[in-house]
């Protein structure tokens, strides 16, 4: 007789899906305690299934799963939060959608990380509590890709020289994105490859890597720093992976399209943070 299968329980988020047969999906999931699962979802895309609605993307979901040899089934699945809000709005599904592919593509089957789960589920609750408000979710966005590079052993070397190793003083300093930090003044201009950094920049990011979001909430960036901020982690993040992620492109051509949204600044209405006030050691 066949092997009896084992039945368990886990909260997932739901990060990716794509059809399988004739009417069963493929979902990819993050777990708590489980890490990155493969998981099938049968007969999900008949119209008389009662999952497919707790199995949207983004979703956060409660799972009943049954062993199997390829991939353990989905048996009976509870919505704990769908995330109304943020999928009301394109950018914030976009940017969702950027935050699950980036937990995807730095996670393996089956590692276990519930620092990075608490990290997805802040991302993407935070995203829905401001759907509105570009300028916070955009610097939700930077924070998460520190945060996370931190989580997973890729953090960028933001406060010594990759050279000498001595602490980075204020002043003209140097990225190298392949040797995956900065440089000092004396290393930087030796190093092949080395661009300089501005000042701001580099005070951002710092202050980004190693603060707690509740104290982030209220900083306001300029938008050029912001901007180049943005690059930064972008170049570095395409380093790393060898390859530039989907919903990065998708979330760049939203912005070409001018879209009227009386309740959000564009950008030109965006404050300007008085960054220089932060220190080189934040």
């Amino acid at each position: 007789m066949p092997e009896r299968s084992h039945s368990y329980r886990t909260r997932a988020v739901i990060l990716r899906r794509r059809n399988y047969s004739d009417a069963d999906r493929i979902l990819t999931v993050f777990t708590p305690r489980l890490g990155k699962r493969l998981l099938i979802a049968k007969g999900i895309r008949k119209t008389t299934s009662r999952k497919a609605g707790h199995l949207e993307l983004f979703s956060h979901t409660n799972l009943l799963l049954a062993q199997a040899r390829t991939w353990d089934i989905i048996t009976e699945s509870v919505t704990v939060e769908s995330f109304l809000q943020l999928r009301a709005d394109l950018d914030c599904i976009s940017q969702a959608a950027y935050v699950c592919e980036l937990i995807d593509a730095f996670t393996a089957e089956d590692d276990e990380n519930e620092t990075v789960w608490d990290l997805l589920l802040l991302c993407l609750r935070e995203l829905n509590e401001n759907a509105t408000n570009a300028v916070k979710k955009d610097l939700l966005l930077r924070w998460f890709e520190l945060q996370l590079l931190t989580q997973v052993g890729f953090q960028p070397e933001l406060f010594s020289c990759l050279g000498c190793a001595e602490e980075l003083r204020p002043g003209e300093n140097f990225l190298h994105l392949n040797a995956g930090g900065v440089f000092c003044p004396n290393c930087g201009r030796a190093a092949q490859g080395a661009q300089p950094i501005a000042s701001n920049v580099l005070k951002v990011l710092r202050h980004l890597s190693r603060t707690p979001w509740g104290s982030l909430r209220e900083l306001q960036i300029g938008i050029p720093t912001a901007l180049a901020a943005e690059s930064v982690l972008q170049r570095y993040l395409v380093s790393v992976l060898e390859r530039r992620l989907k919903s990065t492109d998708f979330i760049h051509r939203l912005r070409q399209v001018p879209v009227n949204r009386a309740s959000e600044p564009n950008a030109a209405q965006r404050p300007p943070g008085a960054v220089s006030e932060l220190p080189l050691d934040t």
